[in-house]
């Protein structure tokens, strides 16, 4: 929420439409395949001779996140970060968002006015027009809706479920982070409950920090597969948890997958982190989430397009449906692959 000592302005002053032109002035349509945006009843969106793919997620206060540490600012990036995320996995580009706001009314105007800042700044950042949404009031905090609208030749899309016997699994980046910054923000709110007056030790964890309140969408990996002439065989995005994601890839191609422990990319500050809270830095990797890296397979021969990329780690491959689902400690022992991480109807709050 916005500092108190700033003036604080009722949504009911501008009620909806007004608070939809104050946020409609402040958008400039980029892309040449939006026709129309904010201001009628529908967007008009061009295809211009591509193939269209839409994805859409929804964040709930106090499920998805929380505002005692979240900015709105940040909140507001995040939103739309984590759906153009899922574009990017089809291997396609992100062109338009729609965003429909469900507002309790503890929140001021100004409040409003942050959180769109911060999807604006997203939408920059990644090229993409905001041409829509919906604004409503709420009686349960603050819920955000984005959908998001990308395009890609036919031939270049890629499925979750293209992956073949003996594929290479790969992975963009490093895991973990963002469940560490998570655990590290959860601490602190738990003292700050018992002590106001204590202030919050974050000293050191700024990468961590970051994977978790201001995620980045991998374009530039897409990017990459373009100069690379990589063509995916299948793709997702890591929102659930590398174990989860790599079952999901497994289960849709018909296959088994066997993932290496010792292969798993972690960045220091997260192992020492998850050590200092007493978790095993592999089981963050695994069950964490929201690290937003894109995991996806290639055929063998492809894989000198990735070998001693800084940006790339295989870690691990396809069998077949048989094997199951296996991770292979650093000692050799086989170990069931289980999916732990989040599930929207297992975890509450």
């Amino acid at each position: 929420m916005p500092d108190t000592s700033t003036p604080r302005t009722e949504l009911s002053t501008l009620g909806e439409f007004g608070l939809i032109d104050r946020l409609a002035r402040r958008i400039e349509l980029a892309d040449p395949s939006s026709l129309q945006g904010i201001g009628d009843d529908a967007a008009v969106i061009d295809p211009q001779g591509l193939i269209q793919v839409v994805t859409t997620d929804m964040l709930v206060e106090r499920v998805h996140f929380d505002l005692a540490y979240m900015p709105l600012k940040h909140l507001g990036y995040k939103a739309i970060v984590v759906n153009l995320s899922d574009v990017y996995a089809m291997n396609a580009r992100p062109r338009q968002v729609v965003v429909s706001l469900a507002l309790s009314n503890r929140f001021p105007v100004e409040a409003v006015d942050e959180l769109y800042e911060g999807m604006l700044t997203a939408c920059r950042a990644y090229g993409v027009d905001l041409v829509g949404g919906d604004t409503t009031s709420s009686t349960s905090g603050l819920v955000i809706s984005v959908t998001a609208i990308g395009a890609a030749k036919k031939e270049d899309l890629v499925y979750r479920h293209g992956a073949q016997e003996n594929d290479l699994l790969v992975v963009s980046g490093d895991l973990g982070g963002a469940y560490m910054g998570l655990q590290v923000l959860e601490r602190e709110k738990a003292v700050f409950q018992q002590d106001p007056n204590v202030q919050p030790d974050l000293s050191g964890h700024d990468y961590i920090l970051g994977r978790q309140l201001r995620p980045e969408a991998r374009q530039d990996v897409i990017a990459m597969f373009a100069e690379l002439g990589l063509r995916p065989t299948a793709m997702i995005d890591i929102s659930d948890g590398l174990a989860s994601e790599a079952m999901h890839l497994a289960h849709r191609s018909g296959l088994g997958v066997r993932i290496y422990e010792e292969k798993i990319p972690l960045d220091p500050t997260t192992i020492s982190t998850a050590r200092d809270f007493g978790l095993d830095p592999t089981m963050c990797a695994l069950n964490g989430g929201e690290d937003y890296e894109l995991l996806f397979t290639i055929a063998q021969g492809d894989y000198d397009k990735v070998k001693g990329s800084p940006h790339f780690t295989v870690i691990g491959h396809m069998t077949d449906q048989a094997s199951g689902y296996q991770l292979v400690d650093r000692h050799g022992g086989q170990h069931e692959l289980r999916a732990q991480g989040w599930d929207a109807f297992l975890n509450k709050g």
